[in-house]
């Protein structure tokens, strides 16, 4: 069963989604605009009155099967036959939300597991695990979280037990937004596979 984001968990979180994004290995440099950070240095501060007048996107189980459909691909996993459609990146604020859903087109339900969560974070049952990487800047932006482990919580969709045959799965997760000269990124959605040059709109 997956869960909205509440505007009180989400003005909460926007301390720590400045610290949601990283360095790629191999990579050095200054901390860098649109609130990314890169590791391995310690999460930027936000200040209260930033906190105050901040606010995320609701994420609500919309129906976003009727979006448009910005980048598509059929994947295999856990012995289903998967379609993943990406219906939108979009920027909100210092925030972006990534919309996409997941239809099982075969004659097997699919089981997410933790495949797209963040288990040693203690957000397995979620798609934590996501994230959108910046190849030209060396930038991975994870996803926007709030709290310590064990009581995390993620900007993101909950895990779904199963995905029966002929459902759509729409699904969700915010980050801090990337720069504004960045108007494409790669999405690593992990066993669903990495869509290359999404448009940031």
């Amino acid at each position: 069963m997956r869960r909205g984001i509440t505007p009180a968990l989400a003005a909460t979180a926007l301390a720590a989604v400045l610290s949601g994004c990283g360095m790629l290995p191999g990579q050095s440099g200054q901390q860098g605009g649109g609130g990314e950070e890169r590791q391995p240095l310690s999460a930027a501060s936000t200040t209260p009155e930033e906190r105050a007048t901040e606010q995320a996107p609701e994420q609500p189980d919309a129906p976003v099967e009727r979006e448009r459909t910005i980048a598509a691909r059929e994947v295999r996993s856990g012995g289903a036959k998967l379609v993943v459609r990406i219906t939108g990146l979009k920027r909100q604020g210092r925030l972006a939300m990534l919309t996409w859903t997941v239809t099982n087109e075969g004659d097997t339900r699919w089981q997410m597991t933790s495949s797209l969560g963040d288990t040693p974070g203690g957000l397995g049952l979620t798609v934590a695990g996501i994230g959108l990487v910046d190849p030209v800047n060396g930038k991975r932006y994870v996803v926007a979280r709030t709290g310590d482990y064990p009581k995390v919580t993620c900007l993101c969709s909950d895990y779904d037990v199963f995905t029966e045959p002929d459902e759509v799965l729409p699904l969700n997760a915010t980050f801090a937004a990337p720069p504004p000269d960045v108007t494409k990124i790669n999405v690593d959605l992990k066993v669903l596979g990495v869509f290359a040059d999404v448009p940031i709109s």
